[in-house]
């Protein structure tokens, strides 16, 4: 519930690493987010600071990330910042920024994309149809479910 949401615009900065695992898919890659400030002086655009996160997607979105995502892509990246501390015997401590990301996807104000919806196993109700309703569209001119407006005089 009290969970740190944050989204992150960057680029891919490692080709994403796909596992199945007994839990289901996973695939994790690194995002580097460079600020960007327009150097009034120079009027030329400066990168600033870069901030490196390491991005985790599960089940579905994993499989997706795996076929749609590569090094040097911009992305842009929405899920829960956890930042992880430790340090090991005879070695420095180090700290992780990552990210257990909910949704990822192309960034368009850099570039295009081309979406592909990913097949689905059919799951029927046994007695449902896969058809819409006879009723699922409305003739033009005809009100959805109201009776035909009278005249009264």
């Amino acid at each position: 519930m009290n969970e740190t949401m944050i989204c992150a615009v960057g680029n891919v900065a490692t080709q994403p690493v796909y596992r199945e695992l007994a839990t289901g898919a996973s695939v994790r890659f690194r995002l580097a987010a460079t600020a960007r400030y327009l150097d009034r002086e120079k009027n030329e655009w400066t990168d600033g600071h870069t901030n490196f996160f390491t991005v985790w997607a599960n089940r579905q979105l994993a499989t997706n990330v795996s076929g749609s995502i590569n090094v040097g892509d911009p992305v842009v990246v929405h899920g829960r910042l956890k930042v992880r501390s430790e340090g090991r015997e005879g070695q420095p401590a180090w700290t992780s920024a990552d990210i257990d990301a909910v949704a990822i996807g192309h960034d368009l104000a850099r570039g295009t994309s081309a979406f592909r919806r990913t097949q689905r196993p059919e799951h029927t109700v046994e007695g449902s149809s896969t058809q819409p309703e006879p009723s699922w569209e409305t003739p033009p001119g005809e009100s959805a479910g109201r009776p035909e407006a009278v005249a009264v005089t």
